[in-house]
């Protein structure tokens, strides 16, 4: 007997669920389980911690499109740790924006691999190149510490090369 894709992810939810809330149950029950995770995981780490059960989810209810959320929200709870750690600043948050659509070609490229679709890994290579550029362009314009990178004076010819390359392989590309 197969079980529908729909059945899969009510259980891999439910089971989800159930562990998470007996971990919650253990920290609250056991003192010095509290302590450690007090000193140990900051608010941003419930935030990963969403893109785990995403990916617990998707895994378990073998659809490989659960790639494309886990790895959006894993990217900005990864941000937020690292912006609460003040690694970086809040202030990055006007150019670091523009990884957003990175995560989602992450997500999209990881789902083309497990489900071999060749579209779907171009297209997540794609809009992670599309990001990288965004990022450079924004953390340009707005990043301090992009300020020091010799690459900064060359941004005009990137953007050019990128729009002529996007141009021409409109033009002389077949269907896809």
């Amino acid at each position: 007997m197969i079980m529908s894709i729909e059945k899969r992810k009510h259980i891999a939810s439910g089971t989800l669920l159930i562990v998470i809330g007996l971990l919650f149950l253990a920290i609250q029950v056991v003192p010095g389980l509290r302590v450690w995770a007090d000193a140990r995981f900051t608010w941003p780490m419930g935030v990963v911690g969403v893109a785990v059960g995403l990916l617990v989810i998707g895994v378990l209810a073998g659809t490989a499109d659960m790639l494309v959320p886990a790895s959006i929200v894993g990217g900005i709870g990864t941000i937020l740790y690292f912006q609460n750690a003040g690694t970086l600043a809040w202030e990055s948050w006007s150019y670091l924006w523009t990884l957003i659509p990175g995560f989602v070609g992450v997500g999209v490229f990881l789902a083309g691999l497990v489900k071999w679709n060749k579209k779907e890994i171009v297209d997540g290579i794609q809009a992670m190149l599309v990001s990288g550029v965004l990022l450079l362009v924004f953390g340009s314009l707005m990043g301090e510490s992009f300020n020091q990178f010799p690459w900064r004076d060359y941004l005009p010819v990137l953007l050019i090369a990128l729009g002529l390359f996007l141009f021409v392989r409109a033009l002389v590309g077949g269907k896809r």
